[in-house]
């Protein structure tokens, strides 16, 4: 009985498919992300007070339980209808919102905050460290 002795060549590795892998790879990754930013929230550090005779600031304090606007303990949902007598009280002029932070304040409450004080444009927030 003959036996079949064939003789393995090895063939040279072409690199041509692992470069078409890896430049789909690369497109992919570069369509599939994006460059652009989703929101951005304006912040500025606490500057020199306001002018005399101007209307005074607001101090608003966050802690992880509660939300005290002028020592006075409310919910984020009951934020805007806080502030119209302020609003009122500035008859056009602008008005510093002091917004104090306690040590267990999570990023993630500070940005709901600033999220819900966006459209107030008679504000300007400052967040004080």
């Amino acid at each position: 009985m003959p036996v079949d002795r064939r003789v393995w060549q090895r063939r040279p590795v072409t690199l041509t498919s692992l470069i078409d892998i890896i430049f789909l790879l690369l497109l992919f990754f570069m369509l599939s992300s994006t460059f652009t930013r989703f929101a951005e929230l304006p912040l500025m550090n606490a500057s020199a007070g306001p002018a005399e005779g101007g209307p005074p600031p607001i101090f608003l304090q966050l802690s992880e339980e509660a939300l005290r606007l002028n020592g006075q303990s409310l919910t984020l949902a009951d934020l805007p209808a806080a502030l119209e007598p302020f609003e009122a009280e500035a008859a056009g002029e602008t008005v510093a919102l002091l917004v104090t932070l306690d040590a267990e304040v999570t990023s993630q409450a500070l940005v709901d905050l600033l999220a819900s004080l966006r459209g107030e444009t008679w504000l300007t927030v400052a967040v004080l460290g």
